[in-house]
């Protein structure tokens, strides 16, 4: 299913959209129906989305080189509601989600720096990877639950 780089950004710049949906959604039944617990699912599910998509961006940023710009942009078109699916769009029509994952060094000398190395080596093992990385989100999820919601509660 995530065969290439494009794939995977594609999913995640979706799942991140629909996450922003859910979370509206809540924020609205908070209002009009007092259901907190509506905001309290929605924003869940939105932040460990927004997470994913987060290292997402970086991830596919590092395998295929991009500059500081679209990896600054697509990091944050996660916070502004919806943008995913623009900069996804852009990100793909200037090429920059073309390619397959970079599992084998080049002559590039950049491919010998140790976080390329390290890179390359848990593209080559993607169930370690994805364990890790899953790992690494939820350690951050669960941080960002006990320091609290954005804007206090």
């Amino acid at each position: 299913m995530f065969r290439t780089p494009l794939n995977l950004f594609r999913v995640l710049a979706v799942a991140e959209a629909i996450s922003w949906t859910l979370l509206i959604i809540g924020l609205i039944l908070r209002a009009t129906a007092g259901l907190a617990i509506a905001t309290t699912i929605g924003g869940a599910i939105h932040g460990l989305v927004f997470l994913s998509y987060g290292a997402t961006a970086i991830l596919v940023a590092k395998n295929n080189r991009w500059t500081v710009r679209p990896t600054l942009v697509a990091l944050v078109s996660t916070v502004i509601p919806y943008a995913t699916i623009p900069v996804e769009l852009w990100l793909h029509r200037t090429g920059r989600l073309t390619g397959a994952w970079r599992v084998d060094a080049t002559a590039d000398p950049r491919d010998l720096a140790w976080h390329d190395r390290l890179m390359r080596w848990f593209l080559r093992r993607p169930w370690v990877f994805a364990g890790v990385l899953l790992l690494g989100i939820l350690v951050l999820f669960i941080v960002l639950l006990i320091l609290g919601p954005p804007g206090g509660r």
